[in-house]
């Protein structure tokens, strides 16, 4: 693993992307932009098994989950010159994980996000850390039986640790990519002694998870 600059980065990266890819990217000049374009990106449902795709796979399928709606955005961000972070939510083990992707606006952290909830979503840049930030999905992550399930937060995954062809164009699953990220550095969210003090979401809050926005039969790969 090597660390480039910015510029560095940069470069690399836009020599590896393809006419088309270039012009998908040079449009997503914001955060706001950025999330917009994810939200046209049907649901990864993985129909065929478990997927973790690169940005040019993803692009060339039009569907993401999570992790791999973040590494577009990183791509998107890096290719305007901002560093591509990553930032994994941890839950308890019944439950899923999800990925967002970090940027900063005058010194204050935000993330997009690719999810099917109505939960999840997009943060705008109002939090003064990364754990502030973390700690705005606590109260919405919860399962069907109404858990808090959020556990733990990783610090910002920087990406730029790793040559951009071993995960920006790659044909094979980012297995590696993933399990790095899950052994990363995490932190706790609610400490041990507070567990049992969690009071669990109402009904009424377990039925806002029923409203997804896309449907299975919505895509056909994954």
């Amino acid at each position: 693993m090597a660390v480039y600059t910015h510029d560095m980065y940069t470069d690399e990266l836009k020599r590896l992307l393809s006419p088309l890819e270039r012009r998908i990217f040079a449009r997503l000049t914001s955060p706001q932009k950025i999330q917009d374009f994810l939200d046209t990106l049907s649901i990864n449902f993985e129909k065929s098994g478990e997927t973790y795709m690169s940005p040019r796979r993803t692009l060339k399928t039009k569907t993401a989950h999570c992790f791999e709606g973040a590494l577009v955005a990183a791509v998107a961000l890096a290719y305007h010159g901002e560093k591509p972070l990553l930032m994994d939510l941890r839950t308890e083990p019944d439950d899923e994980d999800h990925v967002v992707a970090l940027f900063r606006r005058n010194g204050l952290w935000g993330a997009m996000s690719k999810t099917n909830h109505a939960t999840l979503r997009y943060r705008d840049p109002v939090y003064r850390s990364p754990r502030e930030l973390a700690m705005s999905y606590f109260h919405e992550y919860i399962d069907k039986r109404g858990r808090k399930t959020l556990r733990e937060y990783s610090a910002p995954f920087d990406l730029r640790k790793y040559e951009t062809d071993s995960w920006l164009t790659a044909e094979f699953e980012l297995v590696s990519l993933v399990n790095d990220l899950d052994d990363s550095r995490h932190f706790p969210i609610v400490p041990k002694k507070n567990l049992r003090s969690l009071r669990r979401a109402t009904q009424f809050e377990i039925r806002t998870m029923d409203a997804t926005e896309w449907r299975a039969r919505d895509n056909s790969t994954g």
